[in-house]
């Protein structure tokens, strides 16, 4: 077939030992003869071989080329244009930038008067003077303490949102905080760290578990009655009979100084009934509203105290105990035969749990920091959320399949390819954090201010706030901007690694 259609090969070297097919022109460039497959192929326009190139001779010369572009010109619009363009930016940033921070550097060196040079003495005193080193101390506990808990609960909360069904409600929920400002998340923390548990939500939160865990409500206040002819007397806080009962006899337990507000929901109060084999009697308060009453008796209108703790107590041991119902009574069961001092404990006496005192000295920082962490956990969430769908999935799927538990993939192949957006995180979060200032101005109260201060609060407390020494208050602007400084290069040249 090759034969036939491209005529026989031609043995010598070239082309056609290479096996090419030789064109028209060759198959009669040696004998004028055509070959009988092109025989039918007329040429109606014969080939022109390629013109030699022109050699340039004597004669007119050839045309020059279009002249270069002139020295100096440029494209786009002049420079002056783009100035004046340029030109209220440059304003803007000179009077709301630079210039604030040069004057705060020259302001810095002078004492509460302007026209007092002091030198390098406000720096110093912001070294030795204890409220600033307070101040020092906070910020240091907020950097090391806010930024990991907010970037590991972004973290927490981006991984839940891949795994439930309702991700996009729980994103809007946790992300909502962001829409309020930091003034307005500080009203509501002041609120929400209330001591009361009746207006506080921490401390209703917490008194609820407690009472739901055995907490019961105690009376601080009440006192066994007094008087030779009383029944009860007290032992230290508690409250003991002072005659010893038997099984079968019924012990009176009369108090007093319980304050009204304890009786508002108390059912009145019964005198027990005797029983064979059991230990019985009322704890009552012994005061009728308005006069009347027999003392060390059960009246028809006194109240019983429910929910104290009654023990049997015998040479030194406890031997059983009960609880009282609602009208006082209680029964004491299980006891052998022989002598008894009934006793009100201590626990009796003691103030119920109300929950932790947020706003107090101790945990006051720790508060705060929870209203900073409830503000950006949603930004952290919504960062590292986007750096998890950029996450190559076959990297995760051939983990699994090579038998990697969840934990294992988590630790080692997610965490490590979510670092870069987990830097910019916390590096932003130990910004934020070193400004902080509304949260810790709004939520402490003035009593416990100085034990929750921060940088920026004692740079405008000195200024500001009473204060008056600007000097100061400038110098301690300009550690601000010293700590802050570094952060913010560091996220500047990861931004354009990032773009690079």
């Amino acid at each position: 077939m090759t034969d036939r259609l491209d005529g026989p090969q031609d043995p010598r070297g070239g082309d056609a030992a290479r096996g090419s097919s030789p064109g028209p022109n060759d198959a009669s460039a040696d004998d004028g003869r055509v070959h009988p497959a092109l025989s039918d192929v007329r040429s109606e326009d014969p080939i022109t071989p390629p013109a030699a190139p022109e050699v340039a001779t004597a004669g007119p010369a050839a045309p020059e080329a279009a002249p270069a572009q002139a020295k100096g010109s440029r494209l786009g619009p002049p420079s002056t244009m783009a100035i004046m363009f340029l030109l209220p930016s440059l304003v803007l940033l000179g009077a709301m930038v630079l210039y604030p921070i040069f004057y705060s550097v020259y302001r810095s060196f002078y004492g509460a008067n302007e026209a007092e040079f002091v030198g390098l003495d406000n720096y110093a005193a912001i070294f030795t003077d204890a409220s600033t080193l307070t101040t020092i101390r906070n910020n240091l506990i907020w950097v090391v303490v806010a930024p990991l808990l907010v970037t590991t609960i972004g973290l927490i909360f981006a991984v839940m949102t891949e795994r439930i069904r309702w991700a996009t409600a729980f994103k809007l929920i946790v992300f909502m905080p962001m829409a309020v400002s930091l003034l307005a998340s500080g009203v509501i923390f002041r609120l929400v760290y209330e001591q009361d548990p009746d207006r506080g939500v921490a401390n209703a939160v917490i008194a609820s578990v407690s009472g739901a865990f055995g907490g019961g409500q105690g009376y601080p206040d009440a006192r066994a009655r007094g008087g030779d002819q009383s029944p009860a007397a007290a032992e230290g806080r508690a409250v003991v009979t002072k005659q010893p009962s038997q099984p079968g006899q019924v012990a009176l337990l009369p108090l007093v100084g319980v304050k009204p507000a304890d009786l508002a929901t108390a059912a009145t109060a019964k005198a027990a009934q005797p029983a064979p084999g059991e230990l019985t009697g009322t704890v009552w308060v012994d005061f009728t509203q308005g006069g009347g009453g027999q003392p060390n008796q059960v009246d028809g209108t006194e109240k019983g105290l429910e929910g104290m703790t009654v023990e049997a107590v015998q040479n030194g041991a406890v031997k059983a105990e009960a609880t009282t119902e609602a009208d006082g009574t209680f029964r004491i069961t299980g006891l052998a035969p022989g002598d008894y001092i009934v006793r009100l404990p201590q626990s009796n006496f003691e103030a119920s749990f109300n929950g932790l005192t947020w706003l107090g000295p101790t945990l006051i920082t720790p508060a705060i920091i929870g209203a900073f962490i409830w503000v950006w956990a949603g930004f952290a969430m919504v960062l590292i959320a986007a750096g998890l769908s950029a996450i190559p999935r076959d990297a995760l799927e051939a983990a699994r399949i090579d038998g990697a538990t969840e934990w294992q993939v988590f630790r080692r192949i997610t965490v490590p390819l979510l670092s870069p957006v987990l830097l910019v995180v916390f590096v932003t979060m130990i910004i934020n954090t070193l400004k902080v200032f509304d949260l810790v101005f709004i939520i402490a109260p003035g009593s416990v201010q100085p034990n929750a201060n921060v940088i920026a609060l004692e740079m405008w407390r000195v200024s500001f706030g009473g204060g008056g020494n600007q000097g100061l208050g400038s110098a301690l602007a300009i550690f601000l901007l010293v700590l802050v400084l570094p952060f913010m290069i560091l996220n500047i040249r990861r931004f354009r690694r990032d773009n690079q």
